[in-house]
């Protein structure tokens, strides 16, 4: 049985080879991967599979994200310490998951039931997998650093988020701001992709807070908004078409 793990805590994936190793003698990990993007770079190539392991979150944001770059036709089993929307999900959908800490048990009840599965019920639970990954809803409120307090902010209030020294800053439509402890490639796995827009390494803008775009040096654009900004928003070539697409959907 070929199998991969994703997986960004070390531990977590030690423990997991070593009990796969002991419930299922004839596995094989093919690889270990701990980021989104390696991931995506992994399944654009990928082997002959039976089986992935997949942390709901990584280092680099949402493994749901994995499934935006990249179709994926191998059953895979979620690993997460708590993410109730994606339980209430694969519960509906009989997709498995494993609650961490992981134990022998979990793993070899979820062994088991994979290889109850037909040649297609393995394909139907590979689609459903994608299906949910895919309508997964938007997050409306994240919680923020405030003075001494940590308060709810709406994504709604959001206008850009800016990261500068590896810190990330929501800027609001009222003029206020906000700490986030998140990185930019976290949120924006968080975030509406119809509302918002990942422009640069710099920024994620609003499409209600876009007033108009310029020309830019090199077939770039730059991105104006309602609001001063903290450096120039620019578009780099690569991402232009993708963002004229978005701002006129």
């Amino acid at each position: 049985m070929r199998v991969v793990i994703i997986e960004d805590e070390t531990a977590a994936a030690q423990n997991l080879s070593a009990i796969l190793r002991k419930v299922c003698s004839d596995v094989e990990i093919v690889a270990t991967i701990d980021t989104v993007v390696d991931s995506v770079e992994f399944f654009r190539s990928v082997p002959q599979l039976d089986l992935v392991f997949m942390d709901i979150h990584l280092a680099d944001g949402s493994s749901f994200r994995i499934f935006d770059g990249v179709d994926i036709a191998t059953p895979i089993i979620f690993t997460t310490a708590y993410d109730q929307y994606a339980i209430e999900a694969f519960k509906v959908n009989s997709i498995d998951y494993l609650l961490k800490p992981i134990n022998e048990e979990g793993v070899r009840r979820a062994i088991e039931k994979w290889q109850r599965l037909t040649s297609i019920e393995k394909r139907d639970y590979a689609t459903r997998v994608v299906e949910v990954a895919q309508n997964r809803p938007a997050e409306q409120v994240f919680l923020v650093h405030f003075r001494d307090k940590i308060i709810p902010l709406q994504t709604k209030d959001i206008a850009f988020l800016h990261t500068f020294e590896e810190r990330v800053t929501a800027y609001c439509y009222n003029g206020e701001k906000y700490q986030v402890d998140m990185t930019l490639e976290t949120l924006q796995s968080k975030l509406s992709a119809e509302d918002f827009f990942r422009a640069n390494r710099q920024f994620i803008i609003a499409r209600k807070a876009v007033k108009d775009i310029s020309v830019w040096f090199g077939s770039r654009l730059t991105a104006n908004l309602l609001m001063d900004v903290p450096e120039r928003i620019v578009i780099p070539k690569a991402r232009v078409h993708d963002f004229k697409k978005w701002l006129t959907k």
